[in-house]
């Protein structure tokens, strides 16, 4: 009988000794626990359309290690927090001056704040959905707390840079907490990038605790090389009346993986999840998202859209769990996906799990080609046939770029889509 892949003993051994005592006994005891971890298989649900395209060479286990520079990222219209190859850079970064509102490096908590993230972090996330959230549990060397009192706002985006530099092959575990409190607001700008040829994994987490009334806008833009392998997760925790909106748009790569967690615990809160994927050539993506109506008198809303070119592939797996109390609850998760060649594969699985008999919900998932009569019909008004086939797809996703809340991120964006379709589209 074939015996499951484990997790290699490499990726077990942490380098990085800077943190604070309550955060290197975490990091300890979660290294321990994953003694023997099975990697997925083509036979774990979650992870049957990407097992294969994981692959974790012992040399990647390597911390790479953090050279303290600025690096190539976007304008920043607001605060600026730096990491590379996920350790904070303080001299590249820009802190706010506020009351009411903390923004740390881990490696500067003190014992008390450090033991405080301790018994918190990892409390967002259901890790058996979310597995290699444990890698990063038992390996993250930095990370970032943000911390907003009740009532405290944060007048400007916040952007955390993550820069990996892949001179080498090995691996970063980028991490960020934040506690936002009541009737809080803030907007989160997570942006990926990286450099160099060598193989590495970015394996990160991110975690929101929303406390009663908390408005937090979250915005992810994954654009690493074609060397990086991406895992990611992020966990939201949201209390009464409380508001998450998350917009996250990627590109893809060797293997690039999301999970998204959002539970709405407190009646009336609401969420909101737009998302934006575009693959070429042999380039793979996978979005997991999971929200869970644990209160009653919820609101979620759910869209993500998916582009793939080439012999590329993308994938889609949304769930909507309205648990046995949640009455009231108003659920609605939509998912298109347009397929530009023959080669390119989506695979697209909606979810809906009601335990609850007071409800509205409603899910949906399309597949198709750009339509040859609109195409047609814009190449018949004088429009060459390359720019039709640009306009109609840029059409197709530009209803969520557009509703992405920082100019300088659409433009990022819509950059790196005018990219996309350069080259996909040239031989048209």
């Amino acid at each position: 009988m074939k015996s499951v892949p484990t997790l290699s003993s490499a990726f077990l051994h942490p380098a990085g000794q800077s943190l604070p005592e309550p955060l290197l006994a975490l990091r300890k005891q979660r290294a321990s626990a994953l003694v023997d971890m099975p990697l997925p298989t083509r036979k774990t649900e979650n992870w049957k359309y990407s097992s294969k395209y994981l692959k974790l060479a012992d040399d990647m286990a390597i911390s790479l290690p953090a050279e303290g520079k600025g690096g190539n990222s976007l304008a920043v219209p607001g605060y600026k927090v730096v990491f590379n190859n996920g350790v904070m850079i303080p001299e590249a970064s820009e802190y706010p001056d506020l009351n009411g509102i903390i923004i740390q490096s881990f490696s500067d908590l003190d014992e008390d704040d450090a033991k405080a993230v301790s018994l918190q972090l990892g409390s967002t996330l259901d890790h058996d959905q979310a597995q290699f959230a444990r890698v990063n549990g038992a390996r993250f060397e930095d990370g970032l707390f943000i911390r907003l009192a009740p009532g405290a706002v944060l007048d400007q985006p916040l952007f955390v840079i993550h820069e990996t530099t892949a001179d080498a092959s090995g691996s970063a575990y980028p991490r960020i907490y934040v506690e936002a409190g009541a009737n809080s607001q803030m907007t989160l700008v997570e942006e990926y990038i990286s450099s160099g040829d060598a193989s590495a994994l970015v394996n990160t987490v991110t975690e929101f605790n929303l406390a009663d009334g908390a408005n937090i806008t979250s915005i992810r833009l994954n654009m690493e090389g074609e060397s990086v392998q991406h895992i990611g997760a992020t966990g939201v925790l949201q209390q009464r009346s409380s508001r998450f909106e998350s917009h996250c748009v990627g590109f893809g790569g060797p293997l690039r993986r999301h999970d998204l967690q959002v539970r709405l615990e407190g009646e009336g809160a609401e969420t909101k999840l737009n998302g934006v994927v575009v693959t070429q050539g042999k380039q793979h993506y996978d979005n997991h998202t999971s929200i869970d109506h644990v209160a009653a008198h919820c609101n979620s809303e759910e869209t993500y859209r998916n582009i793939a070119a080439d012999q590329s592939h993308a994938i889609f797996n949304g769930r909507i769990h309205i648990h046995q109390d949640a009455q009231k609850s108003n659920a609605d998760m939509n998912n298109k996906n347009l397929l530009l060649s023959n080669g390119a594969e989506i695979d697209t699985k909606p979810e809906l799990e009601i335990y609850a008999d007071d409800v509205k919900c409603a899910h949906g998932a399309t597949i198709g080609q750009l339509d040859e009569t609109s195409v047609f019909y814009l190449v018949s008004r004088g429009i060459g046939r390359r720019q039709a086939n640009v306009l109609l797809t840029m059409a197709f996703i530009n209803e969520l770029v557009q509703q992405i809340p920082v100019e300088a991120v659409r433009e990022t964006a819509q950059a790196r889509l005018n990219d996309f379709f350069e080259q996909t589209f040239q031989e048209a």
